[in-house]
């Protein structure tokens, strides 16, 4: 995972000595404004985290939870509604060259319900705020409607295909 260009909230490992350690994180309405951009919203008008990070392994374990409110347009009725996002905030670090760092050459088997594996922590310092808008993007749904709005679809009454124009032409004309 790679540093959010846009927010960024940077911990030391080496503050993990102490003991776990709670961090609350809130975006500001300039960096709402460039996320909503990023991730294709029409704007976020909330995004608070907090984020408890302690020891796990020779690495660290991040969890706590996430929410927002996102503006979106309804993807049925074009209406702009507002929505909230949340979930939780789960990953596991470790640094690089641990031994409990997945082996690349071993092909992992993908179990729905299992633990992600760990991400390897490229130096001392992890970026909260990045793994925050990850969390986020995966949350957003793709193809937002408002609460009770359902599609219905009407096959059209007519027969439109190319065969059923020709013969009205023909029968039109002849």
């Amino acid at each position: 995972m790679s540093e959010s260009p846009i927010w960024s909230h940077r911990f030391r490992m080496s503050d993990l000595s102490r003991g776990p350690v709670v961090v609350p994180l809130e975006a500001d309405e300039a960096t709402r404004a460039a996320l909503a951009k990023h991730l294709g919203l029409r704007a976020i008008k909330s995004l608070t985290a907090e984020a408890r990070i302690r020891p796990w392994l020779d690495g660290a374990e991040i969890g706590g939870r996430f929410k927002a409110l996102v503006e979106q347009e309804s993807g049925i009725s074009l209406e702009i509604f507002d929505q909230v996002v949340e979930g939780p905030l789960e990953v596991r670090l470790v640094p690089a060259g641990s031994p409990n760092a997945p082996d690349p050459e071993v092909e992992i088997e993908l179990d729905p319900e299992a633990p992600d594996p760990p991400e390897i922590l490229d130096g001392d310092v992890i970026d909260l705020a990045a793994y925050v808008v990850e969390h986020l993007a995966v949350e957003i749904d793709p193809f937002p409607r408002q609460p009770g709005e359902t599609f219905e679809y009407a096959p059209p009454q007519d027969d439109d295909s190319p065969f059923a124009v020709l013969k009205r032409l023909k029968d039109d004309n002849g």
